[in-house]
């Protein structure tokens, strides 16, 4: 099948997919707010249909790696890197549902961004002086033992390569003693490069979870956000030579 064929379908179908569940999602969430003020459960909805983006080609191939080593008894921040559109998916196959940390701009494209309020993401404006401010926001969902995933880079990788890391994630971390954990995807950039629309039938898609950082073993941030990066990288070329 050519890239342009299968592209057609694959889109095609996640449109389908984003009405079917929003109207899923809104229904879960109207019966549920009044109790479930973390929306979890629209949250594990939505990895329902996360799990069908990632099943609709016979040629992507899942493997997650490293899942038994994240403890659910801490506050956890996970760290990944952000090759594609798909990563986000993809990273629903952990077993365990996350507050994501999401563009705000997000949050003006109809259906996705009304699923993304809906399951009660984190939306921030990057470029904003508050953003930093309001990851404070998390605080709350972290001492409850609601995990939450931050992509460092802030946007998708344009060449496969991870960039520099901003420094939401490790300030929070360190201010309140949280597990930083980091996460690595490897193979989303091969199916669907960032701006383009058409995707690769055939891929390997990896997650691997590494050990949880501790914090407290850091003096300043600079360190901290050197060392997750470095470890990032250095997973992330483990799984490319695998």
């Amino acid at each position: 099948m050519s890239k342009i064929l299968f592209s057609i379908y694959i889109w095609t179908c996640y449109v389908v997919l984003f009405l079917v569940f929003f109207v899923l999602i809104a229904l879960v969430f109207l019966f549920t707010f009044p109790f479930d003020k973390y929306r979890r459960i629209p949250n594990k909805v939505l990895g329902i249909m996360a799990g069908l983006m990632v099943r609709l080609s016979p040629g992507w191939k899942i493997d997650v790696t490293g899942y038994e080593k994240y403890d659910r008894s801490k506050p956890t921040i996970f760290i990944a890197n952000h090759e594609s559109f798909i990563d986000i998916p993809l990273l629903y196959e952990l077993p365990w549902r996350m507050k994501w940390v999401v563009k705000h701009s997000m949050t003006y494209i109809p259906v996705m961004g009304w699923m993304v309020k809906l399951t009660g993401q984190l939306t921030i404006n990057r470029s904003s002086k508050s953003a930093l401010k309001k990851l404070s926001n998390l605080v709350q969902p972290l001492k409850d033992l609601v995990p939450v995933m931050i992509f460092p880079e802030g946007t998708r990788s344009l060449d496969g390569k991870i960039q520099s890391f901003k420094n939401g994630a490790f300030l929070l971390a360190m201010e309140h003693g949280f597990n930083l954990q980091p996460v690595v995807v490897d193979g989303p950039f091969r199916i669907l490069k960032s701006g383009s629309k058409l995707l690769s039938p055939i891929g390997n898609l990896k997650i691997s979870v590494l050990d949880p950082i501790d914090v407290s073993l850091f003096d300043n941030m600079s360190d901290l956000k050197t060392y997750a990066r470095d470890k990032i990288i250095e997973e992330q070329q483990r799984l490319r030579n695998s």
